[in-house]
C-alpha cells in the first residue's frame, strides 16, 4: 500500500511540475530538461563500452558535496565513465558543463518503469547518492540488479519520515542502501536502530573548502584595501543583512574596514547597500589607486568570496534571516569568528556546532551583533580562543572524501 501512494504521489508531482511550466522558469527548465530524456541517454550510452560510475545530487549545494567525491574518483578509476545526475535545475543549469563528468543529465522522475530503464541503459557498477537523496524505485533497481548504493555525506532527523509509524516505504528505501557514510553520530545512531550498516565519515564539503582555500590565489586589490587594518568579511548578504550590517558599519568604520559581497550583484541592490552606508564605499570594478583610503569595498561580481575571507579577521555570512545559512566553512577555513543570523541556521550542521564551540555567533539584530563583536574585539583571549576554535574544527573534520573512496575500490575492481 505504502508503494502505491509513493507511486502515486510522484505522478502527482510529474503532473503540478508539468502545469507550474505554463508559468514558472525554474519549473519550465525542470520539465524541458527531462523531454526525451530516454532518447538522450541511449544515444549517449549505446556504444559505452567503460564501467560507469553514478554520482546523482538534488542540487547545487549537495553537488558541492559530490564534487570532491567525483574528483577523487578521477584519479582512484582512471578506466571507468562518471555519469552526474541532478534532480533541480539549479544543480544542472550551472554544471551541465562540469568537465569532470563524462555524462550530464537530469534524473527522470523516480516512477517504476523510469527506474528500471534508466538503470539498463547507464548500467553503472556503482551509485553514490549525495546528502538526502532517498528515492525508492531508482534504489530498489539498482538492488534488483545487486548493484552497491552508497550514501553520502547523509545526515538525518528522528522528525523525518523514516522513523515515524507511517514510514514503511522510506525505511525500505533505506535498507536498499549497501552503506552509509553519515556527517554525524545522531544519524549512524538512528541508522543502527533499523541495523542499516554506516561510518561517521563527516561532510566531504571540508575537503572541498579547504582545497579552494589551499590552492586560491591572492586576491591584490583586496590585500590593497585592507592595508594592514582589521577587516569584516561580509559574505553572500541579503537585504535582511544588509539592516544589521549597515548601522553597524556606521558606527564601526572608524576602526573596522568591511568588505561586502552580496549574495545579489544587481545595480539596484548594490545602490542600497551604498545608500545605507556612511562610510566611504567603493565598488571593486571601479577601485584603482588609492582604495585603501575607502572604508567600505563592495565585491561587484561574483566567484571571489572563498578567497576574499582570508583578508578578514572577522565575517558575517548571510541567508540565515531568510532562507537559509549560506557556506560559513570557507570563512571557518582561515580560523575567522563567525557571525550570522538566528532565524534559519539550526539545520546546517556546522553552524550549531561552532556555536556550542565558540567560534561562531548567531544574532537577532544590530545591537546583539554590536554586543558579541564588542566581547571579541576587547577581549583579545576571546578573540584568540574563537579563531582557534573555528580552525580547528576544519581540520578535524577533513578526510571524508578519502574514506568514501577507499570503500568504494573495495566494492569495484580498479581496471
Amino acid at each position: 500500500m505504502g508503494q502505491f501512494f509513493y507511486n502515486f504521489s510522484i505522478h502527482i508531482l510529474a503532473g503540478i511540475y508539468a502545469l507550474a511550466s505554463m508559468l514558472n522558469a525554474k519549473a519550465k527548465l525542470f520539465v524541458s530538461g527531462r523531454k526525451n530524456i530516454f532518447t538522450r541517454l541511449a544515444a549517449s550510452f549505446t556504444s559505452q563500452q567503460s564501467p560507469v560510475i553514478w554520482i546523482h545530487c538534488a542540487s547545487l549545494g549537495e553537488f558541492e558535496q559530490g564534487r570532491p567525491i567525483i574528483e577523487a574518483l578521477r584519479p582512484a578509476f582512471p578506466h571507468h565513465k562518471i555519469l552526474l545526475t541532478f534532480f533541480s535545475p539549479s544543480g544542472y543549469e550551472n554544471k551541465k558543463d562540469y568537465s569532470q563528468a563524462d555524462f550530464i543529465f537530469y534524473l527522470p522522475w523516480d516512477t517504476p518503469a523510469n527506474a528500471r530503464r534508466f538503470v539498463e541503459i547507464t548500467k553503472p557498477v556503482l551509485a553514490i547518492f549525495i546528502k538526502y537523496e532517498f528515492w525508492y524505485n531508482y534504489s530498489q533497481s539498482l538492488k534488483n540488479r545487486s548493484i552497491p548504493l552508497i550514501s553520502a555525506s547523509c545526515i538525518l532527523r528522528p522528525d523525518q519520515a523514516f522513523f515515524k509509524w507511517y514510514g514503511s516505504i522510506f525505511r525500505k528505501t533505506l535498507h536498499n542502501f549497501h552503506y552509509f557514510f553519515t556527517q554525524n553520530i545522531e544519524t549512524q545512531e538512528l541508522l543502527k536502530k533499523l541495523n542499516i550498516p554506516s561510518t561517521v565519515a563527516g561532510d566531504t564539503r571540508f575537503d572541498r573548502v579547504h582545497q579552494i582555500t589551499q590552492a586560491g590565489a591572492a586576491i591584490e586589490l583586496a590585500a590593497q584595501f585592507k592595508n594592514n587594518q582589521k577587516v569584516l568579511v561580509a559574505g553572500s548578504c541579503w537585504k535582511d543583512d544588509m539592516d544589521v550590517l549597515s548601522p553597524f558599519i556606521n558606527d564601526h568604520y572608524q576602526q573596522l574596514k568591511f568588505i561586502i559581497a552580496p549574495h545579489e550583484i544587481s545595480e539596484a541592490f548594490i545602490t542600497y547597500i551604498e545608500k545605507s552606508i556612511s562610510a566611504k564605499t567603493i565598488r571593486y570594478s571601479q577601485a584603482k589607486e588609492g582604495v585603501e583610503d575607502f572604508d567600505v569595498l563592495i565585491v561587484d561580481n561574483i566567484g571571489m568570496l572563498s578567497r576574499l575571507y582570508r583578508y578578514g579577521e572577522f565575517a558575517y555570512v548571510g541567508g540565515a534571516f531568510g532562507d537559509g545559512l549560506h557556506n560559513i566553512l570557507e570563512a571557518a577555513c582561515y580560523g575567522l569568528p563567525i557571525f550570522f543570523g538566528n532565524k534559519n541556521y539550526k539545520k546546517f550542521q556546522e553552524a550549531t556546532d561552532l556555536i556550542m564551540r565558540g567560534g561562531a555567533f548567531e544574532v537577532s539584530g544590530y545591537t546583539e551583533l554590536r554586543q558579541k563583536y564588542e566581547s571579541l574585539n576587547n577581549r583579545p583571549e576571546n578573540f584568540l580562543l574563537a579563531c582557534e576554535v573555528t580552525r580547528a574544527y576544519v581540520q578535524e573534520n577533513l578526510g571524508a572524501t578519502k574514506k568514501i573512496v577507499d570503500y568504494c575500490t573495495k566494492l569495484i575492481p580498479v581496471l
